[in-house]
């Protein structure tokens, strides 16, 4: 079998549980309303529910993208998605917030070992100058996962309640599963060692500062227990993070991080940029749906439709892009996608009120397409594309738990700013701000109803600053060059792949 018909097979398995994964990190946001009357939880309960998948997600990725290039990537993978197939059904049978929220760590968990395996074997599998392509498939469902979350999630909590929107993965995971062991790879492996107090400190920094963010607001950005207080744990949370980074620069064995990663350009700025997408996409989602239920009054099928523009122009046009990067600099379909991001989340800001035609709100999303097709593919290409196959795990690790990092970021300070926003356009003496804050608009009186969606589309100003990060990245990436070490390294996994010895090399 010739590496090409290898490789294409591999990856449609690979998006299978990719897409999945990626449905997770969004399908909570359409559930919100029917999640808090179900298990009679408050707003802030419900989005960590979604936070702690983020957070469990993201933390774990720079070791078990290590974890893949050991034992290999398709053990990993497969590992992972029976992890997170289980923790599904888990999340399903949850009958109070605090057990989902407990099940939704675990989904998380199975998630980080799915992620980076499937960039890892693209990069393994497909040589540079046909890694855009592969790439554009693997943006494609990153960009349609994006609205098939919500989308789904309104179809399915309309017709038999919340608890299939994570009932449904099960028998998605069972193929994938199956196709996975059928069809990926054993590819070579590469020993590593593993930088545990890296692990520990990018846990407990990441974990403090998400905490004090999304928190903050309950505590009054105030005293927590003691003296202390929620700025106190942003502070450490920061300091623990730079601690992380500096004890990558001097750990003298194997770093979790490999600082000299970053020492290509394209490499540095399109993680940059992806923190920025990451933050975007967690954090756009919220308060659109919430505004589209509570405010608009859609039930939450029609809430996902409206965003379905996104998702169609997103699917139809990224596998093109992807061809096109091949050839052309990403650079110019980054910045112009993160451009139409910020235009599109500041048309919705100041568009969003009680009386807004629906029509009109389904032209913000098709520029949201059109960004995320421009976007996906083009930063994956420019992040990937002078990685030796040695550096894949490595890289693809770093890659996306930026992306993740972005991601719980994001969901934590729109939580926050959501909060503030709420309470600071309500009447002055009226007492509903808190109440609106903990409850999510619903059941608020008409006259109410205005200044809770005037607070919604203030909150999306958020991610529309943050995207700028993004554009500004973009601007300064180069036109990826085809390096030699991926050909040789290429013809050892074919030689291996076609059944020659297997060994173990270091990096």
């Amino acid at each position: 079998m010739n590496h090409e018909t290898r490789a294409w097979p591999a990856l449609w398995s690979l998006m299978i549980g990719f897409f999945m994964i990626l449905v997770d990190s969004t399908i909570v946001a359409v559930a919100i309303p029917a999640i808090m009357q179900g298990l009679d939880a408050d707003i802030n309960q419900v989005i960590w529910v979604n936070s702690s998948y983020l957070l469990a997600f993201a933390v774990p990725l720079l070791i078990t993208g290590r974890l893949g290039d050991r034992l290999g990537p398709k053990n990993i993978y497969l590992v992972g998605l029976v992890v997170f197939t289980l923790a599904s059904a888990w999340c399903g049978l949850s009958g109070t917030v605090g057990m989902l929220i407990i099940a939704r760590v675990v989904q998380g968990l199975g998630a980080s070992m799915i992620n980076p395996q499937t960039m890892t074997m693209i990069t393994r599998l497909f040589p540079p100058q046909q890694r855009g392509t592969a790439m554009g498939v693997w943006g494609a469902a990153a960009g349609v996962a994006t609205l098939v979350g919500p989308l789904l999630g309104g179809v399915l909590i309309d017709l038999i309640g919340w608890e299939w929107i994570f009932f449904v993965n099960v028998p998605v995971g069972v193929v994938a599963l199956v196709m996975g062991m059928k069809l990926l790879p054993d590819l070579p492996r590469h020993s590593h060692s593993f930088d545990w107090l890296g692990v520990v400190l990018s846990a407990v920094g990441l974990s403090l500062v998400v905490f004090g963010i999304q928190e903050g607001q309950g505590y009054d950005w105030g005293t927590i227990v003691g003296p202390i207080s929620v700025w106190l744990l942003i502070v450490v949370g920061v300091l623990v993070l730079i601690g992380f980074v500096l004890w990558q620069r001097f750990n003298r064995d194997e770093p979790l991080v490999p600082l000299g990663l970053f020492r290509d350009r394209n490499f540095g700025l399109a993680n940059l940029a992806m923190l920025a997408m990451g933050f975007v996409v967690a954090s756009q989602v919220l308060p659109l749906m919430i505004y589209f239920q509570d405010v608009l009054g859609l039930n939450p099928t029609r809430a996902a439709l409206v965003l379905l523009p996104m998702a169609v122009i997103s699917g139809v046009l990224s596998p093109v892009v992807g061809r096109m990067v091949d050839v052309v600099n990403p650079k110019y379909f980054a910045a112009t996608g993160f451009a139409l991001i910020a235009i599109a989340l500041t048309w919705y800001a100041f568009m969003i009120t009680p009386t807004t035609p629906v029509w009109l709100l389904l032209l913000p999303a098709v520029l949201l397409g059109l960004a995320n097709a421009g976007v996906w593919s083009a930063l994956s290409v420019s992040a990937t594309r002078n990685l030796s196959p040695g550096q894949a795990g490595a890289g693809s690790g770093v890659y996306n738990t930026t992306r993740q990092i972005g991601s719980v970021l994001g969901s934590a300070a729109i939580a926050a700013m959501m909060q503030v926003r709420i309470q600071a356009n309500f009447p002055a003496g009226s007492g509903a701000g808190a109440g609106a804050a903990e409850g999510a608009g619903a059941g608020l009186p008409d006259v109410l109803l205005a200044p809770f969606a005037t607070a919604l589309g203030q909150s999306l100003l958020l991610p529309a600053v943050v995207v700028l990060l993004g554009f500004v990245c973009s601007l300064f990436l180069a036109k990826p060059t085809v390096t030699t070490d991926w050909t040789s390294g290429a013809a050892a996994q074919d030689e291996q792949l076609a059944g020659a010895p297997r060994h173990r090399a270091r990096d």
